[in-house]
């Protein structure tokens, strides 16, 4: 049994590889007495910043889970920081006994810290890093990777710099809707919050908070939703080669 989230579609296409028909966590967020049995059950998702993002964090808290082996699939672009510790860390507190954590690097679309056109050149060998994680999980390999001192102290500093800063980014004032867009609703489809609506034939925004995952910004066709912070590159969008727009909005779309 495997759940995911998604923005771009990396992390659904690892979590494709592990089960034809993974589970979408922001399809069952909502759910009520949310339990969950198997002999094992992996949890597949992006890390922001180096930890899960919140509806993911959310979902752990919720559910329940009964099974002889849990694990957890982290995608990332750059650094992970010790990211599996972290996240190992967490669910022991909300009472998951997390027997293996893999973090996979993948192509970083975090835009205002990345060129996405550099980074699709960049062979950063995913099918073999998914491959190593398979074997791991068909053997039951117990492993969870520590953090090391100089990855504590960077994501340490980096929580400092996005305390300044996250509390605006969260309630969504990190976008801007151009007037290029033309209502088609993409973006209502593709945000795992359901936060755009279109009226009078435009996009808005709904709810005053955000995941952060840049799902509306990545597949908006008219590239019509810009960030409020510089990009890298304002011209390039990214979504996995291997995922289609229709796999997105399956996964995320909440209206």
């Amino acid at each position: 049994m495997i759940f995911y989230f998604t923005g771009t579609g990396n992390s659904l296409y690892v979590a494709k590889q592990f089960d034809e028909n993974p589970v979408s966590i922001p399809q069952i967020i909502d759910n009520d007495n949310i339990y969950f049995e198997d002999e094992s059950i992996g949890v597949i998702f992006p890390i922001y910043a180096h930890i899960p993002p919140q509806m993911v964090q959310d979902f752990l808290k919720k559910a329940v889970f009964k099974t002889d082996y849990f694990f957890i699939i982290e995608t990332y672009g750059n650094r992970h920081c010790g990211s599996a510790q972290y996240v190992a860390d967490m669910c022991r507190e909300w009472g998951i006994d997390v027997k293996y954590v893999h973090t996979i690097k993948m192509v970083d679309n975090w835009l205002p810290g990345f060129d996405v056109d550099e980074q699709v050149k960049i062979d950063k060998k995913v099918d073999e890093q998914i491959a190593e994680a398979l074997k791991d999980v068909a053997e039951r390999k117990i492993e969870i990777p520590k953090a090391t001192d100089e990855e504590i102290e960077y994501h340490k500093n980096l929580e400092q710099a996005n305390a300044k800063i996250m509390p605006n980014l969260l309630h969504g004032e990190m976008f801007n809707i151009t007037d290029e867009c033309i209502g088609c609703g993409i973006c209502t489809k593709v945000c795992p919050e359901a936060a755009f609506e279109v009226k009078d034939g435009k996009a808005v925004r709904n709810r005053n908070y955000c995941q952060m995952c840049l799902a509306c910004v990545h597949n908006c066709p008219q590239k019509a939703i810009k960030l409020n912070i510089p990009e890298k590159n304002p011209n390039v969008r990214y979504r996995n080669e291997n995922i289609s727009l229709n796999e997105i909005i399956k996964a995320n779309c909440r209206i």
